[in-house]
């Protein structure tokens, strides 16, 4: 049974439901991939608004790369960092629950005898 906590806990940390998966729990495992994944879309389509806003904002074309970079860095990234917040905040999550899921299923399987 140890490996199986082990296993749990390693795939939680790469890939945030997976533990959850591993451990028998398929409704928690799909919500937290579903998450991660609504997180990744929206952080997509966040940069691609800030860089698409930039490149509009010089649309003469012949502009020097560090200027496309300042406009970039001027953009608001507060979205982001609230995004890769909530992403980190469920990634924990994700982790402790894969380890103490993993924790209780394995002694509760060592108390009866297997």
């Amino acid at each position: 049974m140890k490996k199986a906590l082990v296993s749990a806990l390693c795939s939680a940390f790469v890939i945030p439901g997976l533990g959850q998966i591993l451990n028998q729990d398929l409704k928690k495992g799909a919500a937290i991939l579903t998450g991660c994944f609504l997180f990744f879309c929206a952080t997509v389509i966040k940069l691609y608004r800030i860089v698409h806003a930039a490149l509009r904002a010089g649309a003469s074309g012949a502009e020097a790369p560090g200027t496309l970079m300042a406009r970039i860095r001027a953009g608001d990234f507060s979205a982001l960092w609230i995004l890769l917040g909530l992403f980190g905040l469920l990634w924990a999550y994700s982790v402790t629950d894969a380890f103490l899921s993993g924790k209780k299923r394995e002694t509760d399987g060592e108390g009866e005898g297997t």
